[in-house]
């Protein structure tokens, strides 16, 4: 039961450009408002503990802006808040990242842990490089997915946040995950 919860949530936040651009369609951009801050308020509990359990004022933090924004495209009707979720779903990741950096170990390092435990000092230097990388992608991405909102239609806003951004962002992991294998063979 809990793999196919894990499997839902990651389908809905993937499908999350489609299902938007769907429900402007069907429903004023303060009724898809409405709704997201309903999600994101029973999702609280699970974003504290998951994701960011030691930076637990970072998540507060990321969750009241997400409810923020959400709340603003509710009271304004404004469908360019609401499309602004992926852009700040970047910078929530630049800064849980790039917090990181300055906090170690590194959001990439931790993950590297789980697999390696007694991960090397070459491996942590690498897992810094990894989570710059990171951090500049979610950078670019922020700032793409926030001109999309802002500034394109709703048809390119979809494409680019529903198809383009995790395309990008699956090159970026596979890219990785090829030189770890090359740089890293042990580590197999």
């Amino acid at each position: 039961m809990a793999a196919w919860r894990a499997r839902a949530r990651a389908a809905l936040a993937l499908g999350y450009p489609v299902a938007i651009y769907c429900a402007l369609l069907w429903f004023e951009p303060r009724v898809v408002a409405a709704a997201l801050v309903v999600l994101l308020l029973m999702r609280q509990r699970v974003y504290a503990q998951r994701y960011l359990s030691e930076l637990s004022w970072v998540s507060r933090g990321i969750l009241a802006a997400l409810v923020l924004l959400c709340l603003l495209a509710l009271a304004l009707n404004d469908e360019r808040l609401v499309r602004l979720y992926p852009a700040a779903l970047s910078a929530a990741f630049l800064l849980v990242f790039g917090l990181s950096l300055y906090y170690p170990p590194t959001v990439v390092e931790r993950i590297a842990r789980l697999r390696t435990p007694d991960l090397p000092d070459a491996g942590v230097r690498y897992t810094r490089q990894v989570t710059r990388i990171w951090c500049a992608f979610f950078a670019v991405n922020a700032l793409i997915a926030a001109w999309t909102a802002l500034w394109a239609t709703r048809e390119v806003w979809a494409l680019y946040n529903g198809f383009f951004a995790y395309l990008a962002m699956g090159a970026l992991f596979a890219g990785e995950w090829i030189l770890r294998r090359r740089r890293f063979p042990e580590a197999r």
